[in-house]
């Protein structure tokens, strides 16, 4: 999973900063930048935005003034050079506050506040994540009965939406875990699984054939969903 990111900053050369940043960190995606509040908005609207550097002195509208206008904002880590803002910042329940110029030292605390803060988010809805720095060494932890169980992401072939529940199925064993499938599909890196019908995800490289109306993977056929052809054929296509 990415933490998908956006920079707003009147200032060019706070925005290079940040971007330079954020490279040294393989989890955090930067979808944006603008350099306006009002830009930010459009952004925000049209985009799932998880995290947002938001400096608060810029030209029409305050940062603090973009957070109030929205009914569900992402985390937010305000930045600027004003310390006057700092008691405001963390009334809208920001992250942290970095003031410029930003040392690197100080954007690690303010990111490791961030990432502690998406561990506790997963493991309160059941399932937490290990983000890595690695590839072929992510895992997840979900709930089963009662225990929480460790599993490799690569040995996940599909998963099965059961109302509140989710089945997923591994080479050798079933586990049914209390969890929507739309979390999991949050989670999981989109480069190696499939959403293929609103009840079905799959993992792309344990797919073993593909028609148009289902795929064939551990010897089963599964279902594709009507408004899940066009990306099945997109993404099937170019890898089988």
């Amino acid at each position: 999973m990415k933490i998908k990111t956006l920079i707003v900053d009147d200032e060019p050369h706070a925005i290079e900063i940040i971007q330079k940043y954020i490279k040294d960190f393989p989890q955090v995606e930067l979808v944006a930048e603008c350099n306006n509040a009002v830009q930010a908005f459009q952004i925000l609207q049209q985009n799932k935005i998880d995290l947002i550097f938001l400096d608060i002195k810029m030209p029409g509208l305050l940062g603090t003034d973009l957070i109030r206008t929205l009914n569900n904002p992402p985390k937010i880590i305000f930045t600027t050079a004003y310390q006057d803002y700092a008691l405001e910042g963390f009334d809208l329940n920001a992250v942290d506050y970095l003031l410029k110029p930003i040392p690197f030292d100080r954007f690690l605390k303010a990111m490791d506040k961030v990432f502690d803060l998406y561990k506790l988010e997963h493991q309160k809805i059941g399932i937490a994540t290990h983000l890595p720095e690695t590839k072929g060494d992510d895992f997840l932890y979900l709930r089963v009965e009662r225990k929480t169980v460790k599993i490799s992401v690569s040995d996940i072939y599909w998963m099965e939406s059961l109302k509140d529940y989710i089945r997923i199925t591994l080479k050798d064993r079933v586990l049914v875990s209390k969890q929507k499938i739309g979390v999991l599909e949050e989670l999981l890196p989109d480069d190696k699984f499939i959403r293929i019908h609103r009840s079905f995800m799959v993992a792309v490289d344990k797919i073993e054939s593909y028609h148009a109306y289902a795929i064939g993977i551990l010897g089963k056929e599964l279902p594709i969903g009507r408004n899940y052809k066009a990306e099945c054929k997109k993404r099937l296509t170019q890898g089988i």
